[in-house]
């Protein structure tokens, strides 16, 4: 039987199979569904040995299956379904896992694990890719008029999709048996719009920035003729994941259970033949400065009694709004704040809700984002996005919430609303880059 975890007023499904001695968070692609699988004889065989080598934490992302179902228009945005993840774990009684994703949900597994490390324990990623659609430099994907050819082809045809079979797993497209279960599995998924409105937030996906920051141990696997997402998605997340294990295999069905066992093979030695704990010393983080303007002046004026009455309802300001958007005091830095968050979302908006606040009390902030592996040590936090941060802070007008492209990417199809400023140089920072004042939600 199902059982729930709540994220706000949204149920999810989820459900435990085993008792191995590590905990293994299972994400399945588009609208895969843990229930189907486990009443699919083939699909469930292969989770019954894969739950040998641990607990398996089965779920299903909100809007399908058996969690609650999503306006078509309203899709939960990455860090959303990296909250429900997390929430999925806390439910489940899992500290850590390995964080095993297929097909679109290598993505989300590889994200959740570059931001929480702590977390994770390894990263298996299966028919993953980071990227779907086809860039200047990322030319084996689709284009957009194919997508969109492709969607409403899906959208005429659900409940009858022995097309898609002959995309997902030739090696079973002509059984009768096999379609019929498949198109069961997608129906008990999702609904027709619910199902094309997931494809098109998958093709508007792009972790590619996120991949050089993963440092758990990580097994990408993928099969060489897969038609749905072709091998140079793979060997791409193999070869920007640092030590990432590379096992590329034969056969093209993009459907795992499909003589699966090669798969089942890889794993097993991967997860038997890592030794050691992972001792998280980096994590993917939003980080976000704050700056009050013109303080040296104010200070002047108010004499420093008043302006330390000031400053410090600043400060309860600024701690109250971090706890609100569960963000991470780093320190203080003269008369702004540094610290972290785990979802860049969450972070914008404590950033924008910190500019209004301060207005009240007659000051005048600015805030700098971005996103980026920062280096832990003890309480404090260093590197290379620390520091882009910080230009980035500098770059802001007066009343400014500014944030790197990297943040404004991560948090598409959150209603949050970008003005484009331009091409920046950052002091010290390599590159010209493009930043973005936040307009509204």
């Amino acid at each position: 039987m199902p059982r729930y975890a709540r994220n706000g007023d949204v149920s999810l499904a989820y459900d435990v199979v085993g008792d191995g001695e590590r905990d293994i968070l299972v994400t399945f692609g588009w609208v895969g569904s843990f229930q189907s699988a486990l009443e699919h004889h083939p699909h469930a065989r292969w989770l019954e040995r894969l739950a040998r080598l641990g607990r398996l934490i089965l779920w299903d992302k909100r809007g399908t299956g058996l969690s609650d179902r999503m306006p078509p228009d309203r899709l939960p945005t990455l860090e959303e379904r990296m909250d429900d993840l997390r929430v999925v774990l806390d439910a489940a009684g899992s500290e850590g896992a390995v964080a095993f994703g297929i097909s679109e949900g290598a993505a989300l597994s590889a994200t959740f694990a570059a931001s929480h490390p702590d977390r994770v324990s390894a990263l298996i990623v299966l028919g993953g890719f980071a990227r779907m659609l086809r860039a200047e430099d990322y030319d084996w994907g689709p284009t957009p008029e194919q997508t969109a050819d492709f969607n409403r082809r899906v959208g005429e045809t659900w409940g009858d999709n022995a097309w898609l079979l002959e995309l997902w797993a030739p090696s079973v497209a002509d059984d009768p048996v096999a379609q019929q279960q498949w198109n069961r599995m997608l129906v008990f998924g999702g609904t027709p719009a619910t199902a094309i409105a997931w494809l098109e937030m998958v093709q508007d996906t792009d972790v590619r920035h996120v991949l050089p920051t993963i440092r758990q141990p990580t097994l990408v696997i993928h099969r060489v003729d897969d038609r749905i997402v072709p091998v140079q998605h793979g060997r791409y997340l193999a070869e920007h994941i640092p030590g990432a294990r590379y096992a590329e295999l034969p056969r093209a069905d993009h459907l795992w259970w499909n003589e699966g066992d090669d798969i089942l093979d890889e794993i097993e030695s991967f997860l038997t033949g890592t030794t050691g704990a992972y001792e998280p010393d980096r994590v993917l983080a939003t980080v976000m400065f704050t700056d009050l303007v013109d303080s040296t002046t104010r200070a002047a004026a108010l004499g420093d009694r008043r302006w330390r009455d000031l400053v410090e309802e600043h400060d309860r300001l600024v701690r109250s709004r971090l706890d609100r958007y569960r963000g991470r005091e780093v320190k203080t830095l003269g008369d702004g704040f540094l610290a972290t968050f785990d979802g860049p979302g969450r972070a914008i908006r404590c950033a924008a809700d910190l500019r209004d606040g301060v207005r009240s009390l007659g000051l005048e902030l600015r805030a700098g984002l971005h996103t980026g592996e920062c280096e832990l040590a003890g309480d404090d936090i260093s590197g290379i996005a620390v520091n882009i941060g910080a230009r980035v802070g500098a770059r802001a007008a007066p009343g400014e919430v500014l944030v790197s492209q990297t943040v404004k990417d991560l948090v598409a199809g959150s209603g949050l609303v970008f003005e484009d400023r331009g091409e920046h140089e950052l002091k010290g920072v390599p590159g010209s880059w493009r930043l973005y004042a936040v307009g509204g939600a």
